[in-house]
């Protein structure tokens, strides 16, 4: 069995290699060669923690597996990530098992991958401003990703806690790009790409605030109950997502799915862009709007590569098991 251990994640897979695994798995995924099995998220009710499982199988790449982990509120005052999660890689042929890999990282990075496949596939061409709304600890991760999808001249951002902007700003420098904290209204009227990454449970983008032509992915909402954005934003845009079946019961759709301001028939999974059954955006005048509920897929693509970067590079710790 491999395993790859968390610190040697850094340094050994780029945000580039994640994107690449996990555009394909959404190709894959829309040809109905990978599904996602069923998601299990509790409460412990210990620590106050949030525990689950994700996991599927690719029949394309034959990535098998699951991610386990959750959500530790009090981790950060022990010197840890809140988020906790491995990803554990399964022989397809055999059952055995493969690898075992850090996911704390790549949680990371494949959500930011996800938010700019969806720049990539669905902003205007000619987008220049991006906003940002929250800045956690992914914030940083999605604001270098979606740099790189557009040459994006200005970065206006958001957040509840304006004191916490550094990690962005850091990030706007090392890309040369100005960056400037703003109120919603503005950054509604100024962004053409707005990417949303909050654990709120209460709107926070109102639909009067986003003009025609924005393309917004809303990356934070994973969990029933969550939402970053009016309902009425998804009823008067195209609504993307990575999977339907999570869009519209864990996702920023359940909102509007709940409201019968969309129907789930009318959502689109992001890999028929990418394959090229469906034309994405066909209007500059369209909002688009990309549902990045995050799926177990993601994780074992991004593993699956790890492993094999791991293996090509001598990084890899081989154990009997």
């Amino acid at each position: 069995m491999i395993i790859v251990p968390e610190k040697a994640i850094d340094g050994l897979v780029t945000l580039e290699d994640c994107v690449a695994a996990v555009e394909k798995v959404f190709a894959s995924m829309a040809k109905r060669s990978a599904r996602n099995f069923p998601v299990v998220r509790e409460a412990l009710g210990h620590a106050d923690a949030l525990y689950g499982f994700k996991s599927g199988f690719d029949r394309e790449s034959l990535a098998l597996g699951l991610k386990a982990g959750g959500f530790w509120p009090g981790n950060m005052g022990k010197g840890l990530t809140n988020h906790q999660s491995s990803v554990f890689l399964f022989d397809a042929d055999t059952g055995r098992c493969r690898a075992v890999v850090g996911g704390n990282l790549l949680t990371a990075l494949r959500t930011a991958a996800a938010s700019a496949i969806s720049i990539r596939h669905l902003a205007r061409s000619d987008a220049r401003v991006l906003g940002m709304i929250g800045a956690g600890h992914q914030s940083a991760f999605q604001l270098r990703a979606a740099l790189a999808q557009r040459p994006f001249e200005r970065v206006v951002a958001w957040n509840l806690h304006p004191g916490m902007f550094g990690r962005m700003e850091a990030v706007a420098r090392e890309h040369g790009v100005p960056f400037e904290a703003v109120d919603l209204d503005r950054l509604g009227t100024e962004a053409d790409v707005i990417v949303t990454i909050t654990s709120s449970f209460d709107p926070i983008l109102k639909a009067s605030q986003v003009r025609p032509g924005t393309h917004l992915a809303c990356m934070g909402t994973d969990t029933k109950g969550k939402q970053e954005v009016e309902a009425d934003i998804l009823a008067k845009a195209t609504v993307f997502t990575d999977e339907v079946a999570q869009s519209v019961s864990i996702g920023e759709a359940q909102h509007a799915i709940a409201r019968g301001l969309i129907a789930e028939g009318a959502i689109v999974e992001i890999g028929a862009v990418i394959n090229g059954d469906h034309p994405g955006r066909t209007s500059d005048g369209e909002i688009t709007l990309f549902d990045g509920t995050g799926v177990g897929l993601q994780d074992l693509a991004v593993a699956s590569a790890a492993v094999d970067l791991a293996v090509a590079k001598g990084l890899a710790v081989e154990v009997e098991f």
